[in-house]
């Protein structure tokens, strides 16, 4: 009898009691969103608040700039030429020059910079060094003023440089460093740590029999990501009882020592939600004195999936261990789950219109992973709770309800975490939109060409 990776065998998950599916797909969903609470805001420096929603605005610390600099190298002077020259920095008194470099403070007394390229350095009637216009310098260069930033040309202190909710961009990040900020006040976001299992799973090479490979670390991380969360490391352990516990308890580092990564709101595992010898994360969420959300999910591949809240706050949720199955689970619940900890909305279904007739499967729901071909859903081939390869080219998936769906029938559907919003198809009897003549010129024979034509649709 074969047995998922850290999961359950085939046998199991067919005797399994109906009576653990309690939830439907879409009660599951409802569920993992209704639970959790947004995180509230916190401060993060600004190499992390990169793509965070702000949650404050960035005000100018200080004057932007926050003294009168020079635009260009060359020399600050004070009134018009020839210039005495003096030490750099120092006040200048009328007739004196000093040299400035681009970004220099400007000194006292200086009205103006004369670019390095506009300069001649000379000597007057007594043989003294001297400062003179010359070279590729313009007429009546320089003038009152120029090749000065002056303080506060960009922003006054006090002003409102990015306005709260704005989701920060570079350009942001370097905003706040330029007005004086050392980090942001952000938006809450899950963290969430990966807790990989299973004995028998191996991280590379080509497996042996009875090993499988780790289809979860190279890409599971960035799934969480793409999701809303922060990944905050992962960790593999076997499949004992104790590992699982003490994994879960996540007992402060002794000495009180502040920890590698962030405390985790959320915890993701791999595996161990069936219910042989092997899987304890019911029991090991029981002796933490945490309570089950989903217990289970009347839907196909992924119903082992399992959803806990520990006393502490944080969530568990257990991912079945074939990888299918755990991708199905994880947009089911994980997607809402890391919504609503992150100030998000429920992830959009919509419909799309079924290629093929798919039979009843009466109490389930189906995740069919499919193609838009011809502008209907096809379901995709290679797509048993173990396998990826049907879910690698896809472009969604279908929740076919228990009933089944008809050829050309309107199923719900999501798109992938990783990629583009689903196209909405037209609706029936839409009278397709009649591109508009391009105009012809007068005097020409025909029409300028439009450009080429998009066969794309026809290639699905």
């Amino acid at each position: 009898m074969t047995a998922a990776p850290g999961g359950t065998s085939n046998q199991d998950a067919q005797d399994e009691p109906t009576r653990h599916l309690a939830h439907t797909w879409e009660e599951a969903r409802q569920a993992a969103f209704d639970c959790a609470a947004p995180i509230p805001a916190g401060r993060v420096p600004l190499q992390q608040a990169l793509g965070r929603t702000l949650a404050e605005d960035i005000t100018a610390l200080q004057d932007m700039p926050h003294y009168a600099s020079s635009a260009m190298d060359g020399w600050a002077v004070n009134g018009s030429g020839p210039w005495i020259l003096a030490e750099a920095g120092q006040r200048l008194a009328p007739h004196q020059a000093s040299p400035i470099v681009t970004g220099g403070l400007i000194p006292a007394g200086a009205k103006a910079v004369l670019r390095s390229e506009s300069a001649v350095l000379g000597t007057d009637e007594d043989g003294l060094p001297v400062l003179m216009v010359g070279g590729g310098a313009r007429p009546g260069e320089p003038k009152n003023g120029q090749h000065i930033r002056k303080a506060g040309e960009e922003a006054a202190a006090g002003d409102v440089l990015v306005k709260s909710g704005a989701t920060l961009n570079p350009a942001h990040i370097a905003v706040a460093a330029l007005a004086g900020h050392d980090d942001l006040l952000v938006q809450g976001k899950p963290v969430v740590k990966l807790l990989l299992t299973g004995s028998e799973v191996v991280t590379q090479g080509v497996p042996a029999p009875g090993q499988v490979r780790d289809t979860f670390g190279p890409q599971l991380a960035a799934v969480v990501e793409m999701l809303g969360g922060i990944p905050a490391g992962q960790e593999r352990i076997g499949d004992s009882y104790e590992e699982w516990l003490s994994a879960l308890e996540d007992v402060a580092e002794p000495g009180g020592a502040v920890p590698a990564v962030l405390p985790a709101d959320v915890v993701i595992t791999t595996g161990g939600t069936g219910r042989s010898g092997t899987d304890h994360l019911r029991q090991a969420v029981a002796e933490l004195g945490g309570r089950l959300v989903i217990d289970g999910i009347a839907m196909r591949p992924g119903h082992p999936a399992v959803l806990a809240e520990l006393p502490d706050g944080r969530f568990v949720l257990g991912l079945p261990g074939n990888p299918l199955a755990a991708m199905m689970a994880l947009s089911t619940v994980g997607a809402p789950l890391l919504a609503a900890l992150g100030h998000g909305s429920m992830p959009a279904v919509q419909e799309v219109p079924c290629g093929t007739t798919i039979e009843p499967d009466p109490g389930r729901t189906r995740l069919v992973p499919f193609r838009l071909l011809y502008g209907m859903a096809s379901p995709a081939q290679h797509t048993g709770p173990g396998m990826m390869r049907g879910l690698a080219s896809a472009h969604g998936v279908m929740v076919v309800p228990p009933h089944g769906v008809q050829l050309g029938e309107a199923v719900p559907a999501f798109p992938l975490p990783w990629g583009p919003p689903l196209a909405v198809p037209e609706a029936p009897g839409t009278k397709p939109k009649t591109p508009a003549r391009p105009t012809r010129k007068a005097g020409s024979r025909s029409a300028e060409p439009a450009g080429p034509v998009d066969w794309s649709a026809l290639l699905g």
